[in-house]
């Protein structure tokens, strides 16, 4: 007989040969016994966790000689069929390359057809995903209703891509992955019927490798008895697979948990020169510090296969590091492992990875900082609530107090700019007080109030009015202008030239333009009409506004 691989040799065989899927077994066992069977199965699960296998115990059980039953013979001629596919009433069909309409229209005409030998007809379809949608909806009927003696079993790792109106007509068992240490366990078991000697260290490293897959950890030993014979050890499994041992993962977190950037960038740099693959390493480093976390939960929380004296070191390590930190460092580390997935250069992006989790460590908290001021909080507190009392004060300080300062200082420091505003001899009310304080003009301010109060006697409305709007006549020098147009003295249109600094001016006319408002208010119609008002919205293209 030709030889078999550990994956076909030791396929289950019997509802007690399943590991790792109770749920599903007991369900369809006690299906069996109170004979309330569907019509219809959906296995879905990653690969190597046993749907195939289980739709062939299931099958055996319908189809034996005794059948239904749970307490079947495997080693029957019709169980033996079954499991070798040569049974004429179970047909296992690739839906891979039987996806068209056309195979499921030859189905439907042949279940129409009673079973030869079995009590049953049953269908089972692997990978049902890679059927076409006309297929599926070619199926609906057929599925929905089928003869008495057809049963249906599917089987597919991404029920996703299947229809909601296929799964809706079908008892659906999810196929979990299979525990590490029930695979361990499981490979001790067909190596001691080998014969090969087989280290629990040994053992656990290709279970862990796996990821849930009793198929790939059956694959993984039998590829170590060819290249090692009758013994393996740990350090086999790690020099063929590239996976890294837990001593290793320990210490790698611990420079992690210590900050040693260092450290862990060297234990990186050796491992990738020794060829060992870094994502595998990572995804090992998150569940090392998933295992601390859990474990500072739950103290009876398993060691995830580290070594007793390894483990207690690490988790006195980490014993230093909060709850959250750990937590923000798997974030951290979580992300890093997506992004190298796709990456191209996964060392690259694996140490980035590190370094941001090492710096995760060392940012501040809110609830450090409290800690750390706890003794100056009642002083900050204190201080702050002086401070708003203060606010107001340079609130009303900036509603325009400086009139204060208004009366006492113009007159004294600012003698340049009286002479340079000789606009104000429109105003006869600021002009009186200006000249007293200029020493050279006192002569020439005696003859210019007197053609002043005649210009001022036919219009003596006009410059209240204009100080509703003194920055747009005064910062364009267009006071001048409205002089010139009045009574056209060559002298005025010199000075308005440097009154382009407004500021002085208004701090000056400040009273005297207070006082004229109040004259102004009863005269505001004569406002309206007077002529130089009127030429100067003519000027400006604009309009007055009570």
């Amino acid at each position: 007989m030709s030889y078999q691989v550990f994956a076909r040799k030791y396929r289950p065989k019997t509802f007690a040969d399943v590991l790792g899927q109770d749920h599903v077994v007991s369900t369809l066992r006690n299906a069996i016994e109170r004979d309330r069977l569907a019509h219809a199965w959906l296995f879905v699960g990653p690969r190597g966790t046993g749907k195939t296998s289980t739709a062939r115990i299931l099958a055996k059980a319908l189809n034996c000689p005794e059948g239904p039953s749970i307490d079947f013979d495997p080693d029957s001629d019709i169980c033996q069929e079954i499991a070798e596919g040569r049974s004429l009433d179970v047909l296992e069909i690739d839906g891979a390359s039987n996806n068209g309409v056309e195979q499921v229209r030859e189905l439907r005409e042949n279940v129409q057809f009673a079973p030869s030998q079995g009590k049953f007809k049953i269908y089972y379809i692997d990978e049902v995903h890679m059927l076409s949608t006309a297929a599926f909806n070619a199926l609906l009927k057929t599925l929905e209703e089928p003869p008495e003696h057809v049963k249906f079993i599917f089987a597919t790792t991404e029920p996703n891509k299947i229809l909601p109106t296929i799964i809706s007509r079908c008892q659906r068992f999810d196929l979990r992955p299979i525990p590490t240490e029930t695979i361990a366990k499981h490979l001790q078991f067909i190596a001691s019927e080998e014969g090969v000697s087989l280290d629990d260290p040994a053992a656990w490293a290709i279970a862990k490798g796996a990821d849930g897959g009793m198929r790939d950890a059956q694959s993984m030993l039998d590829q170590l008895v060819a290249f090692c014979g009758d013994t393996i050890t740990e350090q086999n499994v790690l020099e063929i697979f590239g996976f890294t041992s837990r001593e290793t993962v320990a210490a790698l977190a611990s420079h992690l948990l210590q900050k040693d950037n260092a450290g862990a960038l060297e234990l990186i740099h050796q491992q990738a020169e020794s060829g060992k693959e870094l994502t595998q390493l990572l995804g090992e480093l998150i569940g090392c510090l998933r295992a601390l976390l859990v474990n500072r939960l739950d103290p009876n929380a398993g060691n995830e296969g580290f070594p007793v004296a390894v483990w207690e070191a690490l988790s006195e390590v980490a014993t230093k590091t909060p709850t959250d930190r750990l937590l923000a460092l798997i974030d951290v580390l979580a992300d890093t492992e997506g992004r190298m997935k796709w990456a191209s250069n996964k060392r690259l992006h694996f140490e980035i990875g590190l370094i941001k989790a090492i710096q995760s460590l060392n940012d501040a908290r809110i609830s450090d900082v409290i800690k750390a001021l706890a003794g100056a909080g009642t002083i900050e507190a204190s201080s702050e609530s002086v401070a708003p009392k203060e606010a107001p004060a340079p609130a009303a300080a900036e509603t325009h107090f400086p009139e204060t300062p208004k009366t006492p200082e113009p007159p004294e420091p600012e003698p340049e700019p009286a002479p340079e505003f000789k606009t104000p001899a429109a105003q006869e009310p600021a002009p009186s007080p200006e000249p007293t304080a200029d020493p050279q003009p006192e002569p020439a301010p005696a003859p210019t109030p007197a053609p002043e109060p005649a210009a001022d006697s036919t219009p003596p409305w006009e410059e209240p009015k204009q100080e509703p709007k003194p920055a747009a006549s005064e910062k364009l020098g267009f006071d001048a202008l409205i002089d010139a147009a009045d009574d056209g003295p060559a002298a005025a249109i010199p000075q308005a030239g440097p009154s382009l600094n407004p500021e002085p001016r208004a701090e000056e006319k400040s009273e005297p333009e207070a006082e004229q408002k109040d004259e102004e208010l009863p005269a505001e119609d004569t406002f309206y009409q007077d002529p130089l008002i009127q030429k100067a919205l003519e000027v400006f293209e604009g309009t007055l506004k009570s």
